[in-house]
């Protein structure tokens, strides 16, 4: 890529930045897409427009984002979003700091040498990007003085980044306590899961071994148990009882549309009973619904007996009358022996992944180190793909191997957008496909909450774009564009990939330009979810239900954005000491980040769960993994510029290794555990306990029957209410 093709890819993506938000301002100003843009806010009862009058100032998001406060972010996101604000104020500030010495020091000081002159494979962007290489220590001659200050640059960027992570770990250590400190009452606070319990004595039901056990251990705060059943078989009924009810409701939406005065009996709607409605006997909808629905809630009373009393589990929720004891119960060994009566404290009910509760401890271990397995093996064969991609997808080879796309290279234009945007596309496609099933693997694992899969996801997801997006496209690139060389003298191998480091910011800066202007353009005009909302509801909405469906925004999807962001400040931090051009780009992403996510938190998506910031130890690891990858690079790299004093920066990687085993041991065990001292203070309302132990009834397993004496051997299973909390 030349810098033509460099500039003509930011401007082409500044272009369609302005154009998307432009889009942003004409389509968020229309009532109709209220539910759109603002969601979260018509959820909660608030008018779309903070000020509340009737003039929408297109532009007013951008004030409103500036002036919000962190309260205000908890206020309608949650902790777990501030926290995540927190990241990428953190981030941020490490990369302006960073800057404020960096680009002004190192800029002057690699364009007024000409070390590029003396090496022409300096690069691998030799002949065609020198006009940005001379920008980079890619310019410095082998030995130089000149190195002492990108040295210093090293520490410098070290220190801000070990400062403000120490600072943001306290902040964010601060928030969580103040979270659990608050005097409402949350069910969570008051329950602990109890997992691997001791097969059954003889002479008792499961029920009573756990109320025995706790109780025991536990005689003034001890509440009662919910024992955990195998809920697969009244999860389908209750789910395709619920399938039916949504069909009824939309059969008699569709009944009373037909209704006109020249016609004002309607006409009923029909339907076949066979696949997809195509084949099968024709039935009357309505009609065909409630004889389903009532056939069903016969069979599902009829399974919640059976599942009650024949499917208990060697799991169960255990619930507490004060917070404390919950808290104490749930990072105390109860057991001698590891793999009996594991305790930990109990999520948000919505979070539970009840289906993995059952699972053994040593079933769990065993399922971890697969899985690990798995994903180790999967990194590795995805990096032969996404070499190829970052050595192939250039318009030269294309040509080379597609001829039929000749033609279109010809066009001036459009060859210099294709060459611009290629490996970029290619690469972001590329990584589309695999969140879902690092989600799906994690599970596999048996963790027990949706917040935890989520974490685990997004760490495999991050060691994923890191080893193989960072370290591939490097490595690929490199390898590709002097295969002849590494073929002659395998030996130079280790002081190539040294030396064309500087030659691949190129294609990150271009990436990351990709990615702020473009990913946060869409992110903000909402096109896509606009355009399905406006198809569902003209085409596929008929009741109330079905149009919140349509446009219920979700959540702002931790396990992908956080490892995303992740690769971000990988690249940015290995680069910006070799290509110090790199951290302006750093900044607009994260920067502009900020503000655009800063309104989608306020106005539009929806907390999925809230784990109180438990994110923030993984993501505080991510970022100093980030940072010894850069400082080991720069170890590297000086060496590889036969730079005397390069044994200087060894220090560094040691620090942040230290720094990262203080915070363990200072902050995390309360990320662990809850602390006693933030469950102690008193509540404001006295806590129902019937009403925090109906709160984690699966709803599939909620009866009206308040008078069947079935139920009465699993009131530990069950309440006799469908009220929830």
């Amino acid at each position: 890529m030349d810098l033509s093709s460099f500039l003509t890819s930011l401007t082409t993506s500044f272009v369609i930045f302005v154009v998307l938000m432009l889009l942003f301002a004409c389509l968020s100003a229309r009532p109709g897409n209220n539910v759109v843009y603002y969601p979260n806010r018509i959820l909660k009862g608030l008018d779309p427009e903070e000020s509340g009058s009737g003039i929408r100032n297109p532009f007013s998001w951008i004030s409103e984002a500036l002036s919000s406060t962190e309260k205000d972010v908890i206020a309608m996101s949650g902790i777990d979003t501030a926290v995540y604000f927190e990241f990428l104020r953190t981030v941020l500030g490490i990369l302006v700091l960073s800057g404020i010495i960096l680009l002004p020091v190192l800029l002057p000081v690699a364009i007024t040498d000409n070390g590029a002159m003396f090496n022409s494979n300096t690069t691998v962007s030799t002949g065609t990007f020198n006009e940005l290489d001379r920008l980079s220590m890619a310019n410095i001659t082998v030995k130089s003085p000149r190195l002492w200050a990108f040295l210093i640059a090293t520490y410098w960027a070290s220190f801000v980044s070990l400062y403000l992570l120490w600072k943001s770990y306290k902040h964010v250590s601060c928030l969580r306590s103040e979270a659990l400190r608050s005097p409402e009452v949350k069910p969570e606070q008051f329950a602990v899961v109890v997992r691997d319990i001791p097969p059954l004595p003889e002479g008792q039901t499961r029920k009573e071994q756990v109320d025995s056990y706790f109780r025991t251990i536990y005689p003034e705060t001890y509440y009662r148990s919910m024992i955990v059943t195998d809920n697969k078989e009244v999860n389908k009924i209750w789910e395709e009882l619920e399938g039916y009810k949504k069909k009824l409701a939309r059969a008699e939406a569709v009944y009373e549309a037909s209704k006109t005065p020249s016609k004002p009996q309607g006409t009923r709607p029909t339907n076949k009973t066979g696949f997809l409605g195509l084949v099968g006997e024709k039935v009357d909808t309505i009609g065909h619904c409630n004889e389903k629905i009532n056939e069903l809630a016969a069979k599902l009373e009829s399974e919640q007996k059976v599942t009650l009393k024949e499917k208990q589990q060697n799991a169960a929720l255990v619930f507490f009358t004060d917070r404390v004891a919950a808290a104490s119960a749930a990072q105390c060994l109860h057991a001698q022996m590891v793999d009996t009566w594991t305790v930990f404290d109990a999520p948000e009910p919505r979070q539970l992944i009840w289906s993995n509760l059952h699972i053994k401890f040593f079933g769990r271990e065993l399922r971890q180190y697969v899985v690990y397995i798995i994903v180790a093996l999967t990194i590795f064969f995805y990096m032969i793909p996404i070499t190829f991609i970052s050595a192939f997808t250039t318009l030269k080879n294309l040509m080379k191997y597609l001829p039929f796309i000749k033609p279109l290279a010809r066009i001036t234009v459009l060859k210099t957008v294709l060459e611009a945007y290629l490996p970029q596309i290619a690469l972001l496609v590329f990584l589309a496909i695999l969140p879902k099933l690092l989600l799906f693997m994690s599970k596999l694992e048996g963790i027990p909450t949706e917040s935890h899969a989520v974490r685990a996801a997004s760490g495999k997801y991050f060691y994923f774009t890191v080893l193989n997006v960072f370290i591939g496209v490097t490595v690929g690139g490199t390898l590709f564009s002097t295969f002849k060389t590494i073929q002659k003298n395998p030996n130079q191998i280790v002081s190539l990939l040294a030396q064309k480091l500087p030659g691949n910011a190129t294609f990150f800066l271009t990436f990351v330009a990709l990615k702020f202007f473009v990913g946060y353009g869409l992110e903000l005009s909402r096109i896509v979810p606009l355009i399905i909302y406006h198809l569902k509801r003209k085409f596929l909405c008929k009741t109330e239900a079905e149009l919140k469906e349509a446009w219920f925004p979700g959540d702002l999807g931790y396990g992908t954005r956080v490892p995303a962001d992740m690769l971000i400040v990988t690249i940015v931090l290995c680069y910006s000491v070799i290509a110090p051009l790199i951290i302006p780009f750093g900044v607009l992403y994260f920067g502009l980040g900020w503000l655009i996510l800063r309104n989608q938190a306020l106005k539009v998506y929806v907390p999925s769960y809230e784990s109180y910031g438990r994110m923030w130890p993984h993501i505080n690891n991510r970022i100093l993994a980030s940072l010894i990858l850069f400082q080991l690079t720069m170890v590297g790299y000086f060496g590889v510029q036969k730079f005397v004093y390069a044994p200087l920066l060894i220090p560094i990687p040691i620090s942040s290794i230290l720094f990262g085993f203080v915070c363990a041991k200072k902050f995390y065990p309360a990320f662990q555990h809850p602390a006693l001292e933030v469950a102690a203070p008193s509540l404001k309302d006295h806590p129902n306990l019937e009403q925090i132990f109906r709160s984690f009834i699966p709803p599939s397993l909620s009866s009206d029957k308040v008078d069947d004496d079935h139920f009465e051997d699993a009131l530990s299973q069950v309440s006799r209410s469908t009220s929830l909390v």
